[in-house]
């Protein structure tokens, strides 16, 4: 029987396949035996030893439980993550996991409107603009679209999480993209403003020094009322848990929200701006 040798060091879709078959053959299985313990084939068991086939999150999953790592922070569902998000930067896609099963998000943005608001055809024109610039390829760009589409999609669960926004000026103010696509990003802004679930404030250029923030920040509370915060410099992420340093951060949000603009006053300036685009 041929074996095609993989190195782990090629690629992490690499480092997955040959991990995954280090540890089916220390347990003495066969490609067979691992196919009828996580409900694939050996043939897909074989394309994914061998990178020919990249993992799913279903297939990380079944693995874990397989293998009987699932409760461990060393399991393929982590591995897959790394290798699915492997351009964003780090400490994000733990805050996405966190994300999708928040009770309550806060997001504070600056430059663009964030993810969570963002139309297929706004979130397409800044990944593009990210890969002319050298920074990802197509395909990574292609993932941060999809990423964002499936964070959108996790907040339709029953309850839903309160979702409070506050967007700098600067996201109304700088265009992205043609004008048809600006308009629509601004328009669906106001849509997200009308469900019941959210709230959206502005934070007007004329706030000056009274603005507590000045860089991206996301807060999270979960349904057992902890707390952790996401914020991101140009290079780096980090996901924050301790709350001697969330807390600071959740005042200096609710003070954000105390200085900006109403959501009347807020959806108002976004209308204008939106009539006025061209």
């Amino acid at each position: 029987m041929n074996r095609k040798e993989l190195d782990p060091d090629s690629s992490p879709q690499a480092a997955f396949g040959a991990r995954l078959r280090s540890m089916r053959e220390a347990r003495g299985w066969k490609q067979e035996d691992l196919a009828e313990k996580t409900g694939y084939s050996s043939t897909h068991i074989s394309a994914v030893e061998t990178g020919r086939k990249m993992p799913t999150l279903r297939f990380s999953r079944s693995a874990d439980i397989a293998f009987g790592i699932a409760d461990t922070t060393d399991t393929f569902e982590r591995q897959y993550r790394e290798i699915r998000h492997g351009s964003l930067l780090e400490g994000f896609p733990q805050y996405v996991d966190y994300e999708s099963r928040a009770a309550e998000i806060r997001v504070y943005e600056v430059g663009v409107v964030p993810g969570l608001l963002q139309t297929p055809e706004y979130a397409r024109v800044i990944a593009d603009s990210v890969v002319k610039r050298g920074a990802i390829t197509s395909e990574q760009a292609d993932e941060r679209v999809a990423l964002i589409a499936e964070r959108q999609a996790a907040l339709v669960r029953t309850p839903p999480p309160l979702v409070s926004v506050v967007l700098d000026e600067s996201c109304l103010r700088r265009p992205i993209g043609e004008p048809a696509v600006f308009k629509a990003q601004l328009g669906a802004v106001i849509e997200f403003a009308e469900q019941p679930n959210s709230m959206l404030q502005v934070a007007p250029f004329t706030m000056g020094a009274r603005r507590p923030l000045s860089l991206p920040l996301y807060i999270l509370t979960m349904a057992d009322r902890s707390l952790m915060s996401y914020a991101e410099s140009a290079q780096r992420g980090h996901l924050e848990r301790d709350n001697r340093f969330v807390l600071p951060m959740l005042t200096a949000y609710h003070q954000l929200q105390a200085e900006a603009l109403s959501q009347a006053e807020s959806i108002a300036m976004i209308s204008q701006i939106r009539k006025d685009t061209l």
